[in-house]
This record gives structure tokens, sequence and C-alpha cells, in this order.
């Protein structure tokens, strides 16, 4: 058991990996009306104020800067920063807000395009050498089209997404990495490729391959958050860390992968437990609780991709599906509304 975890109810959820249990065991149902609420703090008024000039100044440039110079990695850009000096919770895409990261993986020809539609050009080494030593999606997509696949599309009897966005909805548990830290995840799935044996096989080898990716991919979250000065390799042991360590992985995904939509998944009611624990001992006020949730929410309303012309025209206004799910019932038909689910909410008054 983590120190962490004191003041918590026990359950499955400490034996194994199982947010779910966590939630059951330890959230507390909200059925009163919203007059707790407090208004936004001085720091957030400030990061706000700036990440809101930059989003202007976006509208009307389209694109504020792209990172042309390196490719799309959890752990591939420096620190970024929106007002270090006010920023309660911390991390961007690139090093800087709004600056937006070339992804060659998912199609070179849909970079090229991107980047020609707002007057940039790629580093002459990735343009060169990236299709060399790496198949894209794209290709991989092409590669296993029929000749009745292509003359479908060539004719438009289906339409939707442009090839190279057929990944489509990326929904990832970020909650793991604030209850249990990157440490423990790694242990756990270096156990779950300890117990992937058997006759050598092509479905055997490549689960192997992906878990033993998944671990170097939890050392790249691990190594990124760290170049902000941050711990994260043991769980969370207060509420802005659980919020921090939640970003972290969430920020982990839309550094390497630029998917239609990447949910943020059910994490209201997650942090609520974190939230309403630093209240009980008196550690934060309802006012500092509504900053950590008013800065970690300015942090996903900054999440930007490159996008081709045709991706642009399916959807006007460049958005990005950053979806949350506030509230909902469990599985034993319990409402999982929280203070949180509030605080989530008026995030679009402060």
């Amino acid at each position: 058991m983590f120190k962490q975890w004191e003041g918590f109810k026990g359950g499955t959820w400490q034996e194994g990996i199982d947010v779910r249990n966590f939630i059951q065991k330890n959230y507390k149902l909200y059925e009163g009306d919203a007059s707790f609420l407090e208004d936004k703090t001085d720091k957030t008024s400030k990061v706000w104020a700036k990440a809101y000039d930059l989003i202007v100044e976006e509208v009307k440039k389209g694109i504020i800067d792209v990172a042309t110079d390196r490719v799309s990695g959890i752990d591939n850009y420096d620190p970024g920063y929106i007002d270090k000096d006010n920023e309660v919770i911390v991390g961007l895409q690139t090093d800087a807000p709004l600056k937006r990261i070339v992804n060659p993986f998912g199609g070179m020809r849909m970079v090229q395009s991107s980047l020609k539609e707002y007057g940039y050009e790629l580093d002459k080494n990735i343009e060169e050498y990236f299709p060399k030593y790496r198949k894209t999606h794209n290709e991989g997509v092409f590669d296993g089209y029929t000749r009745e696949i292509r003359a479908a599309r060539s004719a438009g009897l289906l339409t939707g997404l442009p090839d190279a966005y057929g990944r489509g909805r990326i929904i990832g548990d970020y909650r793991r990495v604030a209850l249990y830290g990157i440490d423990y995840l790694i242990e756990e799935k270096k156990k779950d490729l300890d117990n992937l044996n058997g006759d050598m096989l092509d479905e055997l080898i490549r689960k192997r391959e992906e878990v033993s990716t998944q671990i170097r991919a939890l050392g790249e979250v691990k190594s990124m958050a760290a170049k902000y000065g941050i711990d994260i390799s043991k769980p969370a042991s207060n509420a802005v860390e659980a919020a921090q360590h939640l970003y972290f992985g969430y920020l982990a995904g839309i550094k390497e992968n630029n998917g239609a939509a990447t949910s943020f998944g059910r994490t209201s009611t997650f942090l609520d437990i974190y939230i309403e624990r630093d209240l009980e001992a008196g550690l934060i006020t309802e006012k500092e609780a509504q900053e950590i949730v008013d800065q970690l929410i300015i942090k996903l309303r900054l999440v930007r991709h490159l996008r081709t012309p045709e991706y642009n025209e399916l959807f006007g206004g460049d958005p990005t599906w950053v979806t949350e799910s506030i509230g909902g019932i469990g599985i034993n038909g319990k409402p999982l509304v929280t203070k949180n689910s509030f605080r989530y909410l008026h995030t679009l008054i402060n």
C-alpha cells in the first residue's frame, strides 16, 4: 500500500489496477445545488487572459506556429508554458502554446499539404529520410485496398474522414497515472509481458511486441513529466498532483497521436475524490479546488493538431473532440454526480 492512498477506502483497486473499484468505494454522491461554487482565482485569470489572446490571434491568422524541425512523439519537445508563474497545471503539446505538431506517421503527403496551406515547409532532413525508413499509416491503408475498394472510394460511395485519419477515436484511461504512478504501471505491464507465453506464432509475437512498446512509452511519459520538474513515478498525493498526473497521461497521447477525437474520459468523479480528501484535511479551499479544475480545462482548450484542407472542409472551425463524460450512472444504478461535476461545468462561466 502506498502512503499516498492514506484516507481512501480500500478495495480490490489496491490489489491490482482497478480504477472503477476505487471510484465506487470512495466517491461522494452530490445531490445539492450550485451555491458552493467559487469564481476564478487571480492566477487563473492571468493564465486565461494570455491563452485567450493567443486564441484570438490564431483565429485571425489560421495558425500560430508549427514545430517543423521534429516529428510527433511523447518526449520529443522541450517544456512549454502559457504563464509559468501562474500555472497550477503545466504541460503543452510543444514548447509553446498553440504551436502545432508535425505527425508524418499518418502520411507524408498529408503533412506537406497541411504545411503548404499555412505557408510552412517541413525540415528537409525529415522530408527526405522519414519516407525512406518509415511506412506511414496511409501507405498501409492503400496497400490493403483491393481494386474494388479503390473503385468504391474514387466513386464516393462512402464518405467520412480522409484516409489518413482512419484510426478514429482514442479513449485512454489516464486516471491510472494519478492513482498508481508510472512505476507501478510499468511493473504491471512487465507482468503482462511475462505471462504472454506459448507458441511463437504471429498473434503472440505481435502482442509481446505491443506490450514491450507500451512499457517503453510509459517510460517516455515519465521522462516528459520530469522535464517540467514533476515526478509521476509514484501515485498522486493530493488533488493538484492528481490533476497534473492525469493530464500528463493525456498529454502524452496528444503529443503522439492526432486522431480526429482523443477523449479525456470520465475524470470529474475521479478527481472529486482527491479534492474532497484535501478539503476535509484543510489542505485546500473551495476556491483552490475550482482553480485546479479551471486550469486543467484551459489546457484542454489549447489542444491543437495540424490538419489538412480536406479535414477542414469536413469540420469547420478546426475542432478537437476532447470529450469528458460528466456524471452518468454506474452499473449498480447509482448516479456518479459529484461536486466536481459542477466545477467542470462552472469553467464555462469562469
